[in-house]
């Protein structure tokens, strides 16, 4: 006889809406971002190697993947498209050569000027299914889940 497994309803899992949510999100920021040819995960890290990088000296890998909240194994294979397209390149560090340091180029910079018009289009898109109040909420929400 088999024995029946009592699962709550799916619908209550907060991972599981979590991450459908997180699906959609990403549908409509990547069919965004498309003409620019980036995805939105790839924009993301162009955004964070730039905003990291102000001062020209590059981000090592590791700072990198915590402040992205990922593994470095994953955030190299994300990393490899972009570098192979030479928005990014990444190089031994100047005081430890054990560390790899990342650092966007001016064609990157030139892919982040022509997508963040896509990327604000996208942002207004979520803002206005939702309004600017629950938006903004649930920006400081995942914001806090995050740091939790």
């Amino acid at each position: 006889m088999t024995e029946s497994i009592e699962v709550r309803q799916p619908g209550d899992c907060t991972c599981g809406r979590l991450r459908r949510a997180a699906r959609r999100m990403t549908q409509l920021y990547d069919a965004a971002l498309a003409p620019a040819g980036l995805t939105i995960a790839q924009f993301g890290l162009l955004a964070q190697v730039e905003a990291a990088t102000r001062n020209g000296a590059g981000i090592a890998l590791g700072e990198l993947a915590e402040r992205m909240l990922m593994d470095p194994t994953t955030l190299t294979r994300n990393l490899r498209p972009l570098e192979t397209r030479r928005l990014l390149r990444s190089a031994p560090g100047a005081h430890d050569r054990r560390l790899r340091v990342i650092e966007i180029n001016a064609a990157g910079r030139a892919a982040l000027r022509r997508a963040l018009p896509l990327w604000r289009q996208a942002q207004a898109q979520v803002e206005s299914a939702l309004g600017a109040t629950d938006a903004a909420t649930l920006r400081a929400l995942l914001e806090r889940a995050a740091a939790a």
